[in-house]
């Protein structure tokens, strides 16, 4: 019997669909947190998708076609879609067409298909170009949209794709309207110049009751997703579980000891890209480790270095270059966390 013919009957299915339903449900449980971004933060992170995809699917076809690889195949499997999504998502709103294109190459060209494509990347993909993009162009990265309550004018759909491309505004709006700090950033940078963590709530309107306007809610929307992909064990709890936990505690102990100067542990959980990384990111079978013990410790690995370059690195949310250090380890966590295997019993050394 041909392959062909073997593939409609169990268990003979084939892995490119495996990976394909893998892709498509990880991009379903992303929906809630996309709808939510758009509804606070106005249409700029859709203009931010649909060209990250593009430029996704058009990276992954230039080097299969160079390496002579099926290419429609290939992309049927959404792994090129979905970095381009993860990174669309990490983005400010509203940013610059080339600097998704460059973000992008990165992502796919260089992270992923360099080192042979997809499963054997050792890097998560997505955080790679983030990081590429955020060292090398760091005035373009941290213009970050206002929530639409705060902003006194928003873009439409068509003004926020001719921004992309041209940099073009409305007469009645300038750069300002449409660009502004995050709550991780006010936090650090007043906090660093001698204020109190109560005065500078008081005086920036972005500050909500869990961490900022609109994030919060995104944070909570990607949290249902990623309980949706729990739910039907397309991750493993360990990870997020454990990253949370780590993040929570290590920002809970300072936060006991002194609260004027350091964000609540709430705060941390429902700011920055928290929720996404931790179920979403961190999750990536390919780039984490995989047996259980060492999903623990790569998971509160990445909670603790988020926490750490939050609070005292140059960059105001570390869950890229968090998730980039632990990939780093992740051969040697897995290796020192292998599970005693059924049975095996150590030998006893020879008697002198």
């Amino acid at each position: 019997m041909e392959f062909s013919q073997l593939q409609h009957y169990s268990p003979h299915t084939p892995a490119q669909a495996s990976v394909s339903r893998v892709m498509l449900n990880v991009m379903l449980a992303l929906i809630p947190g996309i709808v939510v971004y758009i509804f606070f933060f106005g249409w700029g992170v859709l203009v931010n998708i649909v060209l990250a995809s593009i430029f996704a699917l058009l990276a992954e076809s230039l080097v299969l076609a160079v390496r002579k690889r099926p290419v429609f195949t290939t992309l049927l499997d959404g792994s090129a879609l979905l970095t381009g999504i993860l990174l669309a998502l990490a983005l400010p709103s509203h940013s610059a067409w080339w600097v998704i294109a460059v973000g992008v190459f990165f992502a796919i060209i260089i992270a992923k298909q360099l080192y042979g494509g997809l499963g054997l990347n050792p890097f998560n993909p997505a955080m790679t170009g983030y990081v590429v993009l955020l060292i090398s162009f760091p005035l373009e990265m941290t213009r970050w949209s206002p929530p639409l309550e705060l902003a006194e004018q928003s873009l439409s759909l068509i003004e926020a794709f001719r921004y992309s491309f041209s940099g073009y505004l409305p007469s009645s709006m300038d750069l300002d309207m449409i660009s502004l700090a995050t709550p991780l950033d006010i936090a650090r940078e007043r906090v660093d110049m001698g204020m109190k963590l109560s005065a500078v709530r008081s005086e920036f309107s972005i500050f909500s009751l869990l961490s900022g306007k609109g994030t919060e809610w995104i944070n909570v929307a990607f949290l249902a997703g990623g309980i949706w992909l729990l739910f039907i064990r397309l991750i493993d709890w360990r990870i997020p579980a454990s990253l949370l936990l780590a993040m929570g505690a290590a920002a809970g102990v300072f936060w006991l000891i002194n609260p004027e100067q350091y964000l609540s542990p709430l705060f941390h959980l429902f700011a920055g890209a928290t929720m996404l990384g931790a179920f979403f990111i961190a999750t990536d079978p390919v780039t984490a480790s995989t047996t259980p013990v060492g999903r623990l410790i790569f998971g509160a690995g990445c909670g603790l270095l988020i926490y750490i370059i939050r609070s005292g690195g140059g960059y105001p949310d570390g869950v890229a270059f968090a998730v980039l250090l632990m990939n780093l380890s992740a051969p040697l966590i897995d290796h020192f966390s292998q599970p005693r295997i059924t049975g095996y019993k150590k030998p006893e050394e020879p008697k002198p």
